[in-house]
């Protein structure tokens, strides 16, 4: 009998590691009590990386002895590794418009939104601001987004551009809105169209970049602009598509007085050809059980925006009554709307709202949603969203310590579930203590690596 050879192969030269408490997601763990076997976690783990790719993850113990001999192991011990987190809606020029008092939805676009928006035809602006957002979103821990720009081909030609500089996973778009719009932002029906395209044409694919087809919302849209929006679906079936839904109950009545022929506001897209397996609404409050039939029925996902739809008085999501119904939601910090661009400062908004629900949000689904959960709902959760093999390697180090409130509350052996409300209800942008894109250093704390950042910290 010949035996069989066990020996487990070394890992190749120039490979990397992390080591320290490693936590990802296999499946989703459910609202309530948590499914244990959905996340993987090692107390004393060690991420493997080459070529920006994940080697493998696990218990240290196994995995540092095929490490090569020479190889520098980065230590943390009272940190937690996790993947990259993803966000499902956001707004790139909304940066200065982020905590602006006083208004609900329709009135804060016309007053401080649409203004603001203006700025994006000058190139050089697009950029600078571009490349700022890019870094905040690296010291918030966000690795990849769902972002909405503005309708200046410019401006999403900036944003592409940045996020190719960081080998970063950035879905967007430019803007379709031809109507009920100021001058400066509002574009030409036929022009927005065929800048679609040509933005398609360059970027979709390009590197970790994709495209989204991006009507503001149907308040802002021609029936022409809409049915071109459509046709561009038709034409590229591997693009995403987003916009704006049944957000506040005045958005609701124009839609209704715009479009008095369609059944409902969700009809209106399905009408145009606007729901599938790649669309993204964002918000969604305001719904009923047909809404959410169809939504199942279509695939269509809904991104959950709960510090926007606090800030902006529109309304409490429905998080079980969607999931129950299976549509597919996704976590979002809408910012210029929602107060902060971090997604543990989302996720503690989250579990409010479902508190006043009378819904439970358990940390292990918060922490889904934020990873695997929206890479799923963005379809990139064949590259990102986990730590399994093969995939990019997107990920952050979380210092368990970073406030003074997280320190009171830290415990070396606090079990994982108090560990991760923890960080959910008291976490911020300074438990970010490492953020890593394609297994490069993007942001340190310590350091304040990022360029744009530096220079705006510094005036």
């Amino acid at each position: 009998m010949t035996a069989t050879n066990t020996t487990v192969a070394p890992f190749p030269a120039g490979c990397t590691a992390v080591r320290g408490p490693l936590l990802h997601f296999i499946a989703e763990p459910g609202l309530n009590a948590p499914d244990p076997s959905a996340h993987e976690y090692h107390a004393d783990g060690l991420l493997v990386v080459a070529e920006g790719r994940v080697l493998a993850n696990g218990a240290a113990a196994e995995l540092l002895p095929r490490l090569p001999a020479g190889t520098e192991v980065e230590q943390y011990p009272d940190s937690l590794i996790i993947p990259g987190m993803i966000d499902t809606h956001v707004h790139m020029p909304q940066l200065a418009v982020l905590a602006s008092y006083g208004t609900q939805l329709l009135e804060w676009l016309e007053t401080y939104t649409f203004p603001t928006e203006a700025r994006f035809a000058d190139a050089a602006w697009a950029a600078d601001q571009s490349q700022l957002f890019l870094d905040l979103l690296l010291t918030h821990g966000t690795t990849s987004a769902l972002v909405f720009s503005t309708s200046h081909k410019v401006a999403a030609e900036a944003l592409f551009s940045a996020a190719e500089g960081y080998n970063m996973a950035i879905t967007s778009g430019k803007v379709m809105m031809d109507c009920h719009a100021p001058d400066g932002v509002r574009d030409e029906t036929e022009a927005s169209y065929q800048e679609s395209r040509e933005l398609i044409e360059r970027w979709h694919g390009q590197g970790r970049q994709r495209y989204a087809v991006t009507p503001r919302f149907a308040a802002t849209s021609t029936a022409q602009q809409l049915t071109y929006a459509g046709q561009l679906l038709a034409e590229y079936p591997d693009v995403l598509m987003q916009t704006h839904w049944a957000e506040n109950h005045a958005e609701i009545a124009w839609i209704k007085e715009l479009f008095p022929e369609r059944s409902s506001y969700l009809d209106v897209y399905d009408h145009f050809g606007l729901l599938g397996a790649r669309s993204v609404l964002a918000h969604g409050i305001h719904i009923d059980d047909g809404d959410r039939a169809r939504l199942a029925e279509t695939g269509t996902r809904i991104a959950f925006c709960p510090t926007s739809n606090t800030f902006l008085g529109s309304g409490l999501f429905d998080l079980a009554s969607a999931r129950a119904a299976d549509v597919e939601v996704g976590l979002a910090t809408d910012v210029g709307g929602g107060t902060s661009l971090s997604m543990l400062a989302t996720m503690a908004e989250a579990y409010k709202v479902c508190q006043l629900r009378g819904q439970s949000l358990n940390p292990f689904q918060a922490f889904y949603m934020a990873t695997l959960g929206n890479a799923r709902v963005l379809h990139q959760d064949d590259s990102t969203g986990n730590l399994a093999p093969g995939k990019y390697a997107d990920f952050l180090i979380l210092d368990r310590s970073a406030s003074p409130a997280l320190r009171l509350k830290h415990e070396p052996e606090r079990a994982l579930q108090a560990m991760l409300f923890d960080l959910m209800i008291l976490g911020d942008d300074r438990a970010i203590r490492r953020t890593y894109i394609a297994g490069q250093c993007r942001y340190d704390r310590d350091s304040v690596k990022g360029a744009a950042l530096n220079a705006c910290i510094s005036g």
